[in-house]
């Protein structure tokens, strides 16, 4: 099992917004150092706390700083931009990381995001797929393109001087295009069994019950490309561990505490991913609750423990993504990170392989 990162991020309102930057970037850097196989960065338009508007943009400022991991979006939400930008701009990205980049998509799901983009009503499933048919035809496509859509039209045919380079389109590193990823959330997903047929590369979200992994694994057509997001902490003693989790009100009782009042925002329907039994009622579903239930925490042995029991119980995966949170601790905070590579992962395949 390879060890990633995963990061939206997420930081408190108060906290100083160039601060921030500065620490998300930290965080890559030492997963990159620590020898973790992959990073994706989230983008928010128009949200204080989830504050990267531009995932493509945070991976071209540590692109160069950054040695062995491979960069991923994650994710682009295709239905806030227009496809040629994406497919131009995805196509430089992969160029600067010479292949290291990985293409994360997805529909959004931030709804300030929709209101300001102008497609909170509209079909933004639609819009998605639409998008990255447009942007897979401009890589494989030679000029003037001529792609119509029901959302977008693209083409260069009035201005095109294809010996001047006018009108054409950059073609990614990757052959024929950067692997393409996508994140799941719903139990359940029929979206993913979708973009599992088209070969695409899944991940499932930490903000989906462990005991719902299952209905993802139905999906997935290859479990060496299975990646699974999970809020980890990991302290020199399981008490310590405990007390961070539940006491450092701005890492990850903040983290939770901002998901579960957007997704009440939303209406009936939307904490789904957050119950263990979709029996439960919406008011049972309290921050304490998910703090029990989806952050993975104590000292080396006791995660070790919780991670071979969520693999016996999601079933054979590639990847494991630790999530970022606040670095409400930045000490504990980046001392967590260092254990999960340095102790906890060696374990946990040590103990894979003894029981292959």
């Amino acid at each position: 099992m390879k060890l990633g990162f995963f990061t939206m991020p997420m930081h408190p309102p108060g906290r100083d917004y160039t601060q921030t930057l500065k620490e998300d970037r930290e965080a890559v850097l030492l997963a990159d150092a620590l020898g973790y196989a992959e990073a994706y960065i989230g983008e928010h338009i128009a949200d204080r706390c989830e504050t990267i508007p531009s995932c493509l943009s945070f991976i071209a400022w540590v692109a160069r700083e950054t040695r062995r991991i491979r960069l991923g979006s994650g994710t682009v939400n295709l239905p806030n931009h227009h496809p040629a930008e994406i497919a131009a701009h995805v196509a430089m990205i992969d160029h600067l990381l010479e292949g290291r980049f990985l293409f994360g998509i997805g529909p959004g799901g931030l709804r300030s995001d929709m209101e300001v983009m102008g497609n909170l009503d509209a079909d933004r499933a639609a819009m998605f797929l639409e998008s990255v048919g447009h942007i897979l035809a401009l890589w494989a496509g030679e000029p003037p393109y001529d792609l119509e859509g029901r959302f977008w039209n693209i083409s260069t045919r009035r201005t095109l001087l294809a010996d001047t380079g006018q009108g054409v389109f950059i073609k990614p590193y990757q052959k024929p295009h950067p692997p393409i990823v996508v994140t799941a959330i719903a139990p359940g997903s029929k979206g993913l069994a979708a973009a599992c047929a088209r070969g695409w590369w899944p991940i499932s979200a930490n903000f989906l019950q462990a005991a719902l992994l299952a209905t993802h694994r139905a999906a997935v057509t290859d479990p060496a490309q299975w990646r699974i997001a999970r809020s980890l902490f990991v302290a020199d003693d399981d008490a310590t561990a405990e007390r961070y989790v539940r006491e450092a009100k701005d890492a990850y009782r903040f983290y939770y505490w901002n998901l579960l009042a957007k997704r009440r925002s939303g209406g009936a329907g939307n904490l789904s991913s957050f119950k263990h039994d979709p029996a439960m009622p919406d008011d049972a579903v309290s921050v304490d609750y998910l703090l029990d239930t989806m952050v993975i925490r104590g000292g080396v042995s006791r995660v070790v423990d919780e991670l071979l029991a969520l693999r016996e119980q999601a079933g054979p995966f590639g990847t494991l993504l630790y999530c970022g949170h606040d670095w409400a601790d930045p000490p504990l905070a980046r001392r967590s990170m260092v254990l999960m590579a340095e102790e906890v992962m060696p374990r946990v395949n040590a103990a894979l392989r003894g029981s292959a």
